[in-house]
């Protein structure tokens, strides 16, 4: 599968009858790179929970390369292409890597696994271990690398740096980097972690309360320390 663009517009989402996210628009070009940055409880996991197809959506919608994806399942919005790797990592602890992997493949061949392996030797090392037996760090390389064995069209990574070590963290953007430059894949990063966000992007969202309150590129965004201050919480 190809990169894809993606279109949201005038999304509002939430849990249940409570909106958390509320008119959001935004466009990534096929094979862009989009990070989604904010305090915490902004909105963030939200967004990409919605595009996902997994809370509930009052308005809006979301389209891969024009075909809406709005009405469907998130099974189905997985099998239109896009791939999404939470925060909690989701990964089948009472299962072997290799068998949270094959989980993955979609119908190619087992071989195909041997990709997952390249991006991340450590899992190929603990292959025969159980899910539960990885660190966190393990795991989240586990849960990225059984959505991409699916090819999506569209990555959306939220905060996959959290809680982890700071090697650990630099393997995964390198991972990503990889990922990025093959253009193969449009990618969307949800991150605390400002300074690899900004690396990473193109592009850059910033959610306050719900909705977008700063979109640009990453150098006008380190060109105004006031708007980093003010929804972000920190100094340039």
């Amino acid at each position: 599968m190809t990169a894809a663009k993606l279109e949201v517009r005038g999304l509002s989402a939430g849990y249940g009858q409570t909106r958390i996210i509320e008119d959001i628009g935004f466009s990534v070009p096929a094979g862009g790179r989009l990070a989604v940055l904010g305090r915490n409880g902004m909105g963030k996991t939200t967004l990409f929970a919605t595009i996902a197809g997994q809370t509930t959506r009052f308005d809006g919608s979301v389209a891969l390369d024009g075909a809406e994806i709005s009405g469907l399942q998130g099974s189905s919005r997985a099998l239109a292409g896009l791939g999404y790797v939470p925060q909690n990592r989701a990964i089948f602890k009472s299962l072997t890597v290799e068998e949270n992997l094959q989980v993955g493949l979609k119908g190619r061949a087992e071989s195909a696994i041997e990709e997952a392996y390249a991006m991340f030797p450590r899992l190929k090392e603990r292959r025969r271990n159980m899910g539960s037996q990885l660190s966190g760090g393990e795991q989240q390389m586990l849960s990225t690398a059984r959505t991409i064995l699916g090819r999506p069209s569209v990555l959306l990574l939220d905060e996959p740096l959290e809680g982890l070590a700071p090697v650990i963290c630099d393997e995964l953007m390198a991972a990503f980097a990889q990922l990025a430059s093959a253009r193969t894949m449009t990618i969307l990063l949800v991150e605390q972690r400002i300074k690899a966000a900004l690396e990473f992007a193109e592009s850059l969202l910033i959610l306050e309360r719900g909705r977008i309150a700063w979109s640009g590129a990453p150098g006008e965004l380190t060109a105004q320390p006031e708007v980093v201050e003010r929804l972000l919480g920190v100094g340039h």
